[in-house]
C-alpha cells in the first residue's frame, strides 16, 4: 500500500481542512491526478496521487482538520493496469504540462510530446496553444452571488466562515490594530495611458497572446516610485526597519473563496508583457482556486483595484507586514483645467494608505505624486527616464 498524505505546509500555515475527496474508494487514479482538495487559510491545495493505482481506503472524512504529513488514505499500486489505461485515455504528461493544459483549455490527447518516451512537456502545450487568444486579465472577480430569498422572507441562515475568510478577518483587524494607518489621495489623468493602450492593444495581443490592461502601467509606475522612496517599500519588524532592494508587488484578487494577494516577484525587472501574463495567470488560477502557496508568500507593497467594481474612492487597508498599499478606482470623465481651459478628461482617484510609524506624510505624498506623474507621461516608463 502507498500512503497519501497532506503535503508539507509552509511554517505560516499550521493546518487545513480536508474539503473534498475528488475520488472515492475503489476508483482507479493516475499518477499526479488530483484525489483530494485541502483548504488552508491562504489557498486551496490539490493533493495528487503519488502513483498509478486504486484508492483502496480513505482514512479522513471531508470537513476534518488535518496537519502537515498526516496520513489521509491508502493507494493500492497497479502499475501495469495504469499504463494500459493511460495509453488508451491520455498520453503521459508531466505535471507542469497538465497544469498548463488546464490553464489554456488544451486537450492533451491532441498534443505531441517531445520529452523522453514521448512525454508531454509544458513547452509542448504552450506551442500547441499558439496562437493563443488574448487572455482575460481582470484583477478582481465578483464572488458567486447568494440565492435570492423569496419576497418578504425573514429567514436567517448561519454558516461557518471558511478558513480563508477567517484569516482575512484576522489579518485586517491586526493591520488596523498594529499599524498607524493614514491615507493620502490624489488624482491622475489617464488620457495618455488610454491613448497609448488604444493605439497598440491589438498588436500587443496579437504578438504576445495577452491583453494589454492598465495594471501593468500601474505596477511599473509603482516600482519606479518605490525606487525613489525606498522607505515606502520597507517594513517594521520589532524595533527594526527592514529595507529592500527589490519590489515584490502583491496584486489583490477577489475570488469566490475570498480575497487573495498573489505576488509579482522582482516586479522592477518585469516588462509590461511579463506583468500582464503573470496577472492573467494569477486571475485564472484564483478563479479556479488553484493558486500555489508560494505565489501568496511575501510581498513588499500591494495594489488593489476597487475600480473594477465601480468604486470611486476608498481607503485601502495595509496588508501586513507591508507598510503601504495603493488603491485604484474607477476611471470617470470629469472637467479639469488645462492651459486655462476647462476640458473633460478620464480621471482616476488614487489612494495611498501607509504606516505612519516609519513613513512620514511628505514621503507618502511624494510617492503618490511620482506615481501620478509617471502615469500621466507613460513614455517615461518605456524610455526608462
Amino acid at each position: 500500500m502507498i500512503e497519501i498524505t497532506v503535503p508539507q505546509l509552509p511554517e505560516s500555515v499550521t493546518e487545513g481542512t480536508l474539503t473534498t475527496w475528488c475520488k472515492k474508494e475503489g476508483d482507479f487514479v493516475r499518477r499526479d491526478e488530483v484525489v483530494a482538495e485541502l483548504e488552508t487559510d491562504k489557498v486551496i491545495l490539490e493533493i495528487p496521487a503519488p502513483q498509478d493505482g486504486v484508492l483502496a481506503r480513505i482514512l479522513v472524512e471531508e470537513g476534518n482538520e488535518v496537519a502537515s504529513s498526516q496520513l489521509l488514505a491508502y493507494l493500492e499500486p497497479q502499475a501495469a493496469a495504469a499504463e494500459a489505461v493511460i495509453a488508451e485515455v491520455e498520453p503521459t504528461a508531466m505535471p507542469a504540462a497538465r497544469l498548463e493544459a488546464q490553464r489554456s483549455n488544451v486537450d492533451l490527447a491532441q498534443v505531441a510530446g517531445s520529452g523522453r518516451q514521448g512525454r508531454i512537456l509544458k513547452e509542448d502545450v504552450l506551442q500547441h496553444a499558439q496562437p493563443a487568444a488574448p487572455a482575460p486579465a481582470p484583477t478582481m472577480t465578483p464572488a458567486t452571488p447568494r440565492p435570492v430569498a423569496p419576497a418578504g422572507s425573514r429567514e436567517e441562515r448561519r454558516e461557518p466562515m471558511s478558513r480563508l475568510r477567517a484569516r482575512i478577518a484576522e489579518r485586517l483587524l491586526a493591520s488596523q490594530r498594529d499599524n498607524a494607518i493614514l491615507t493620502t489621495f490624489n488624482e491622475v489623468n489617464m488620457q495618455n495611458v488610454m491613448d497609448l493602450r488604444a493605439r497598440w492593444k491589438d498588436r500587443f495581443a496579437e504578438k504576445h497572446g495577452v491583453k494589454l490592461g492598465f495594471m501593468s502601467f500601474f505596477v511599473k509606475a509603482v516600482t519606479r516610485a518605490l525606487e525613489r522612496f525606498p522607505i515606502v517599500n520597507a517594513s517594521v519588524v520589532g524595533n527594526d526597519i527592514v529595507w529592500r532592494d527589490y519590489c515584490d508587488i502583491g496584486i489583490a484578487v477577489s475570488s469566490n473563496r475570498g480575497l487573495v494577494v498573489p505576488v509579482l516577484r522582482n516586479a522592477q525587472t518585469l516588462s509590461l508583457v511579463d506583468i500582464e501574463r503573470q496577472i492573467a495567470d494569477y486571475a485564472a488560477l484564483a478563479r479556479a482556486g488553484k493558486l500555489p502557496l508560494e505565489a501568496l508568500q511575501g510581498g513588499s507593497f500591494s495594489i488593489t483595484n476597487g475600480g473594477t467594481f465601480g468604486s470611486m474612492m476608498s481607503t485601502p487597508i495595509i496588508n501586513p507586514p507591508q507598510s503601504a498599499i495603493l488603491g485604484m478606482h474607477a476611471i470617470t470623465p470629469r472637467p479639469v483645467a488645462e492651459n486655462g481651459q476647462v476640458v473633460i478628461r478620464p480621471m482616476m482617484y488614487l489612494a495611498l494608505s501607509y504606516d505612519h510609524r516609519i513613513i512620514d506624510g511628505q514621503e507618502a505624498v511624494q510617492t503618490l505624486v511620482a506615481i501620478r506623474e509617471l502615469l500621466e507621461a507613460p513614455e517615461q516608463l518605456l524610455l526608462d527616464l
